[in-house]
């Protein structure tokens, strides 16, 4: 779309507003703001300041047989509502009349309106929220800068949904972000009574062009409305004139953007409510903008050291106790059951000469029985470790950094919050770490310990700026959990052995062939750690607990990802983002995805109630979900809606990342009747649209024959979803779900196995041959088999009790997601599809 901008006019609209004590202009500056964007119809005005006497000529040269009047003041946003917008007669005493009336009536209005309800002077100025009375109508009235006389220009229509609602908004984690829907005095109404992306749809502007934004407001009411697509509606606007308003909108925002570094002016908040239209003209009705002058650029993170924390050749490690089980002992536990070499291992500032003391040293055995052996001067101090095979092995202990011979390439902090501050100084001063774990709580998640989390964050910021220490170390936490890395051979989790048995793969070659190509990346450590403990088929390869992103943020970590050839999915937990940082993380999953990556996303906080929990667990602060949803969906992520989804989607993402998606067709088999009605409703929702994929002639005569076979075909009825009767056995499933494995309509397969079905075999008891999963025959090795050679996504549904946990097990240990519920199965599958739809799209030029 081509179109001229004109920058230096706009930068001068902000200039004298800002020489005149403003970070805001008045309506008709935002009408020349829109003039000089190269929008079509801005409206002719003129401003009549209080206590002007303006000519007949000066009223009279606006055109039209009307006059729209509007009044001018700092404070009044919704003019409407306290009488500041009339309509007279173009005569010149009937303007005067309704200026003098206005000047006065609209004070009084006002007054009045914050004085109905606490609500109401709660949303009123700050200036006005302790006044009342005559006080407060003479303040507002001092606030009045006058009247705008503005051209009338009547709509084609005042039809519902012919108004439109443009506007920017710099958001502190994604930057400015442009939304559009439905206009007018109820915007706000339409956005909370409408269904998910109905009403309004929003967009980063860094992530979006004019025409991709367009299409996000394709499925909107407001564009069904607006292009007559809707009965007894005609087209009022042309497709190519709305994608121009947004490329123009676009374009103002990244040029005025926080993010850009020479940008003279941020444009804070810039919104036209409502555009209206007149014989195929965008006419702004109303319009308000906001700006401020830009921040100071931070210091970059030299995010490359996160190779360092997630591979490290040496660890180091403070907070040990000779004494106890606390966390650093945990840690240091962990670390060397996990197989990471011993003698790459040294703790820092241990106390020596103090026996162990626990009451049950038959548990310590299970896991590591540390004991200090060391000369008294504690220069050369080593700690014996007794493993469990009995042999010792000594681990460095120094005592304090200034002892340390090399720089390390991860350091372990555990101690106590109050100490953190001089221990960071410390670090940073002695260069003795390329990347710190923060593992100490109390650092910003409560109002007490924020001014000890800014202290900290003030000096890792200043390390950053020091180029010639290549940017100081990176720091992962506070508030962290730890990470495992099983490609770096670690695991720093303080959880012990005892309660969350981990399965062990030691410093090998073949560490890796056990896990999947995948990472969580977690803000909250315990999330990850219920998940992953419920789901234990998550076998990911990293696991990372950000915590408070004191340095580090999901940004960082997904823009290292990126670029990982370890890794193939990425799983998001967020709960807030630091300044920009959504914009970042979009950025990377956008990056990622391009690189035939697959992003599960899941974002805490979205309602009031949970953001404001958010704020006091790890988050920084919690920002807009629907601004967050939209723009994590744009970049390419599948996003979960709630925690069980996430864990699903991630697990489908994990097994199903090799798979082939052609379609959005599914096919759906059971031998139960409710599951194949539950399935066929379950299709379509609000997220997510599937189809039930029509059989192929030769698929329809392969079923047959087989129903012939097993003598079903009086109990079946070849549709789809499919009800296969629970007298098919373990053959017939198999062979069903391999006749539409090879049919070129299906896109994907949901299978229910019905455990309690006496003619298959699903129990893991080899007492029972009839009903043993473990023969060679059962529906578990057929369809195991079966999913190893086709490149058809397929999952099963398993709905029983305990007792068929073994058979959900073993299927998940084979790589075969396996639900409970049959609705449950295709809203996941149904996600995970169209997320590596809209992903193949994006890849093929079609997205952001």
């Amino acid at each position: 779309m081509k179109f001229s901008i004109d920058f230096n006019g706009i930068t001068e609209l902000f200039s004298s507003a800002q020489d005149s004590g403003r970070n805001f202009l008045y309506e008709y500056e935002v009408y020349s703001l829109l003039k000089y964007s190269g929008a079509e119809t801005p409206p002719k005005c003129s401003f009549i300041p209080r206590g002007s006497r303006p000519s007949d000529d000066e009223f009279n040269a606006i055109p039209g047989d009307k006059a729209v009047l509007k009044i001018v003041s700092p404070t009044i946003i919704h003019k409407t509502e306290v009488g500041g917008v009339k309509i007279v007669q173009k005569e010149s005493s009937r303007i005067r009349s309704a200026v003098r009336r206005m000047l006065y009536e609209v004070p009084e209005n006002y007054a009045a309106w914050i004085e109905r309800s606490e609500k109401n002077r709660a949303a009123s100025p700050p200036e006005y929220k302790d006044l009342t009375g005559e006080a407060l109508i003479a303040a507002i009235s001092r606030d009045l800068k006058g009247v705008l006389q503005v051209q009338f220009m009547p709509p084609d229509s005042s039809a519902f949904g012919n108004e439109l609602i443009v506007g920017l908004r710099c958001t502190r984690e994604f930057g400015t972000v442009l939304s559009a829907g439905l206009g007018g005095t109820d915007t706000e109404l339409y956005g909370q009574r409408f269904r998910k992306g109905q009403a309004i749809v929003a967009g980063s502007t860094e992530l979006n062009d004019g025409n991709s934004f367009f299409q996000m407001f394709k499925k909107t009411i407001s564009y069904i409305k607006l292009a007559g697509l809707s009965r007894g509606q005609r087209r009022i606007v042309t497709d190519e004139q709305l994608i121009e308003c947004f490329d123009a909108f676009i374009s103002l925002a990244n040029y005025y953007s926080p993010t850009r570094s020479d940008a003279p002016f941020v444009i804070e908040e810039l919104e036209i409510n409502p555009f209206a239209f007149t014989d195929y003209l965008m006419v702004p009705l109303d319009g308000m903008c906001r700006f401020s002058l830009p921040s100071q650029k931070k210091n970059s993170r030299p995010i490359y050291k996160i190779d360092n924390l997630l591979h490290p050749e040496t660890i180091g490690i403070i907070g040990v106790s000779s004494t106890r089980k606390n966390f650093g002992r945990i840690i240091l536990d962990n670390i060397l059951t996990e197989g990471f070499p011993s003698d790459k291992v040294v703790v820092i500032g241990t106390p020596i000469n103090k026996p162990i003391q626990n009451s049950s040293a038959d548990k310590i055995q299970s896991s590591s029985n540390i004991k200090i052996q060391s000369p008294s001067d504690h220069k050369n101090a080593k700690i014996e470790l007794s493993s469990d095979s009995k042999a010792n092995v000594d681990i460095n202990v120094v005592s304090d950094l200034k002892s340390l011979t090399d720089k390390l390439d991860l350091f372990i902090v555990a101690v106590s919050a109050a100490q953190v501050s001089d221990i960071v100084e410390q670090v940073i001063e002695l260069d003795a770490a390329k990347s710190v774990m923060l593992i100490s709580g109390g650092m910003g998640e409560t109002e007490e310990s924020k001014e000890r989390a800014r202290n900290v964050i003030e000096k890792i910021y200043l390390s950053h700026g020091d180029r010639k220490g290549n940017g100081g170390p990176v720091f992962i936490g506070a508030n962290c959990m730890g990470v495992i890395s099983r490609p770096g051979g670690y695991d720093t989790w303080f959880i012990p052995e005892e309660k969350l048995p981990k399965e062990r793969i030691k410093y090998s070659n073949d560490r890796n062939s056990h896990f999947h190509r995948a990472a969580l990346i977690s803000q909250s450590g315990a999330f990850m750690l219920h998940r992953t403990h419920q789901f234990p088929q998550l076998r990911p390869a990293y696991m990372i607990s950000m915590g408070n992103q004191t340095d580090l943020t999901l940004g960082d970590m997904v823009h290292y990802f990126k670029d990982s050839d370890k890794v193939d999915v990425i799983a998001i937990y967020a709960e807030g983002f630091n300044d920009f940082d959504g914009l970042e993380l979009c950025k990377g999953i956008h990056h990622a995805v391009l690189s035939g990556k697959e992003v599960v996303f899941y974002k805490a906080g979205r309602t009031p109630e949970g953001k404001a929990a958010t704020s006091g667990h790890t988050a920084s602060l919690a920002g807009d979900y629907m601004v967050c949803e939209n723009c994590v969906r744009q970049a390419g992520a599948i996003v979960a809606r709630n925690f069980t989804e996430f864990q699903e989607l991630f697990f489908l993402a994990e097994n199903l990342s090799q798979k082939k998606i052609r379609g959005n067709r599914l096919a759906a088999v059971s031998s139960a009747g409710f599951e194949a009605v539950g399935m066929a409703d379950s299709i379509q929702s609000d997220d997510f649209t599937m189809e039930l994929a029509r059989f192929e002639d030769k698929t329809k005569k392969r079923i047959k024959q087989i129903l012939e076979a097993k003598k079903l075909t009086s109990f079946v009825t070849l549709t789809n979803p499919l009800d296969i009767n629970p007298a098919a056995d373990d053959e017939a499933h198999a062979e069903i779900t391999a006749a539409l494995v090879d049919d070129s309509n299906v896109d994907a397969i949901v299978l229910s196995i019905a455990p309690l079905s006496p003619s298959i075999k699903t129990l893991d008891d080899r007492q029972l041959p009839m009903y043993d999963m473990n023969d060679a025959g059962s529906i578990l090795n057929r369809i195991t088999n079966l999913v190893s050679k086709s490149d058809t996504p397929i999952v099963t549904v398993v709905d029983g009790g305990r007792l068929y946990e073994p058979l959900r097990d073993v299927l998940m240990d084979n790589g075969i997601p396996v639900f409970t519920v049959c609705d449950r199965a295709i809203a996941a599958i149904s996600l995970y599809i169209q997320g590596r739809l809209a992903a193949d799209a994006i890849r093929g030029g079609h997205g952001i």
